[in-house]
């Protein structure tokens, strides 16, 4: 019995610590769950927090990016502006360009479609096979270019047989043809598209030049007034899909139009120097003498710029790249030449605005000039005698020359040089204008590594040695001798009809009879019977023409032009104005390996001034009686000589 009690009592103790330990265990999970039901309580209640403040205080932001994610902004490019000559006429235009399009999703079979167009419109085997590889490599939605540049035909035959062409229709936009081509194509320039170099080149590039086959000027007037005739892009706010298909436009805002231009040149009187380059390598300038407008400002062979829109082919480029003639480089302002000659003024006005010497006093001319050992030669062996100023332009005595550099020092002949336009960068609308050289002692110092010697000086008074000029600053030297004042010269003319201000223009400071006599110097090198130029003088009354002929040298020692190859003769020179007693224009010409000034540059000057001041073409009474036949076959000619321009006929255009 005592056993049974024993065993009931610990079965009583057993059951009170298992409840016990129960009552503990159900304490600590009631902890547990409060726990973690304030947490989730927490956690909830910042998650709600947290939505609160996204749906309500957040809403306008996140209702903004929907909205920039559904609603596009594209910008629409602007409208180039033109350009025009002095007269109004064309020279750089925008035209209709059509294209064909295709969008894959709505085309259906592409490879048929395309087969049908083929059969409508002139395809090349390269266009039919980009048409069936590039939709493949775009979305199925968004049009691809099949035909660029077709004719107004094409677009009415696609138009016509739409229900038979799914997914290809014409698109309309525009592009830059040049209707002067050659005429122009080293003054105008040409444009191109943008090229990841054009973009690396701006520091903040514009956002327009990232549309795609957008166009820039690449050269001359094109490139320098870039900022001008580009004008203001444009935007327009479309709607897009969730994949950015186009829904519909919301809204548009029309940019700027870029502004026309109008240039100095006139059309007629650059069409005619051109023909009149005819198969030669030259440059010549044509200024007006009270503005400083350039008239004429042609470089010879050119090309025709058209070619070079949307990409010029290898067969175009090479025969350009490769003629010995350069004719993609405008010898105007980025050739510069030994001024042979035509630097004895400069030289002359030196030494006499000096007062060093008279242009009275004579110099004797032996045939050579003896210096340190060393002979100088005149171009006449036997020499000239005694000469003064006139005698000595006119019969182009370099002796002369010689003499008065050597009084003068190289310092003052520069610094002259430079007051009439010479050793200068003129601030025109052109790529790569030249400076030219007007040498100092400190230039070759610091350029040559060398000390002047008295040889270069010598050199430089007939326009040889490290002296250099361009076309265009021996034109506009030639201005300033005319008048006396500072023509500077100019090129845009006026801006969306706003005329542009006349530069410099001031006097030249120079001593009036001096100018007189310098002046009649070069009326009789063209008009005196023993002058350098008198074959091509002008007859006609109040129109008679002063200049100077200039030879120089290409190679250091003296050539017989006539049995050295082209590359190795003389460049041909002259410098001029007329008329005479009251200038109106002066004018400059280069010919590459002409020869002689005289025979080979001074005829083109005549006949450019001439039609510069007949405003066409001039009468044959104009010309001494020997050359009136051969001016009258050559007028003839050149009637007949058009511009190389590659752009379609009126008819081709809508």
């Amino acid at each position: 019995m005592a056993g049974a009690h024993d065993n009931e009592d610990d079965e009583a103790d057993h059951m009170r610590r298992s409840r016990a330990e129960t009552d503990a265990s159900h304490t600590k999970l009631s902890r547990r769950a409060a726990l973690l039901g304030g947490v989730q309580l927490l956690f909830m209640g910042g998650l709600a927090a947290r939505m609160q403040y996204l749906q309500v205080e957040q809403a306008d932001q996140f209702r903004l990016l929907a909205e920039e994610n559904r609603i596009n902004i594209r910008l629409i490019p602007p409208v180039r502006g033109e350009i025009f000559d002095r007269n109004g006429v064309q020279l750089a235009q925008n035209v209709p360009s059509y294209r064909i399009v295709m969008v894959r999703e709505d085309a259906g079979d592409v490879e048929e479609v395309i087969t049908r167009l083929a059969s409508l419109i002139d395809l090349t085997p390269e266009q039919v096979e980009n048409a069936l590889a590039k939709p493949k490599r775009s979305e199925r939605f968004l049009p691809v270019t099949i035909a660029e540049d077709v004719s107004w035909e094409a677009v009415s035959a696609v138009s016509v047989n739409a229900p038979a062409l799914p997914g290809i229709f014409p698109e309309v936009g525009s592009t830059r043809v040049y209707p002067r081509g050659s005429d122009f194509a080293h003054v105008v320039g040409r444009v191109g598209s943008v090229s990841q170099k054009d973009l690396d080149a701006l520091e903040d590039p514009d956002a327009v030049l990232r549309i795609p086959r957008f166009q820039i000027g690449k050269i001359n007037v094109e490139a320098r007034e870039e900022a001008l005739l580009r004008g203001v892009a444009g935007t327009k706010q479309v709607e897009v899909n969730a994949t950015g298909r186009v829904m519909r436009e919301l809204e548009r805002r029309e940019g700027n139009q870029g502004a026309d231009l109008q240039l100095t040149l006139d059309s007629k009187l650059q069409n005619y120097v051109q023909a009149r380059l005819t198969g030669e390598s030259a440059a010549v300038v044509v200024i007006d003498c009270e503005k400083g407008d350039i008239l004429a400002n042609s470089s010879a062979p050119s090309y025709d710029p058209n070619l070079f829109i949307g990409g010029i082919l290898t067969k175009d480029y090479d025969p350009l790249l490769n003629d010995k003639y350069r004719p993609l480089v405008n010898k105007t302002v980025q050739g510069a030449y030994p001024p042979g000659s035509t630097f004895k003024m400069m030289t002359a006005m030196a030494a006499i605005e000096a007062g060093i010497i008279g242009p009275d006093e004579t110099v004797n001319c032996p045939g050579h000039l003896e210096i340190g050992g060393r002979r100088f030669h005149c171009w006449k062996r036997s020499g000239h005698g005694w000469v003064d100023l006139e005698t000595s332009l006119k019969r182009s005595c370099d002796v002369y020359y010689y003499d008065l550099a050597l009084k003068a020092g190289i310092e003052k002949i520069s610094a002259m040089a430079n007051r009439f336009g010479l050793g200068m960068r003129h601030d025109l609308a052109l790529s790569s204008v030249n400076s030219g050289l007007t040498p100092t002692k400190d230039w070759k110092r610091n350029n040559r590594g060398e000390d002047w010697v008295i040889g270069d000086t010598v050199n430089a008074s007939i326009g040889q040695g490290f002296m250099l000029a361009t076309p265009m600053q021996l034109a506009v030297m030639t201005a300033r001798l005319a008048t006396g004042r500072e023509v500077t010269p100019r090129l845009i003319k006026t801006v969306n009809g706003v005329e542009q201000p006349v530069k410099g223009n001031g006097p030249l400071g120079m001593n009036e009879n001096n100018l007189r006599k310098m002046r009649r110097s070069m009326y009789s090198v063209v008009n005196d019977r023993r002058g350098t130029a008198y074959r091509s003088r002008i007859i006609a009354d109040g129109m008679r023409m002063a200049g100077k002929t200039g030879t120089s040298q290409v190679r250091s020692v003296v050539v017989n032009n006539s049995e050295v190859p082209w590359e190795q003769r003389d460049h041909a020179l002259f410098v001029g104005y007329a008329p005479y007693d009251n200038p109106r224009y002066a004018c400059a010409v280069l010919v590459e390996h002409g020869g002689g000034g005289s025979s080979a540059a001074a005829p083109i000057a005549r006949d450019a001034l001439l039609q510069a001041l007949y405003e066409g073409e001039p009468p044959l009474e104009a010309y001494p009686t020997a050359d009136r036949a051969r001016i009258k076959t050559q007028q003839r000619q050149l009637r007949d000589i058009e511009p190389q321009a590659r752009v379609k006929k009126s008819s081709d255009q809508a």
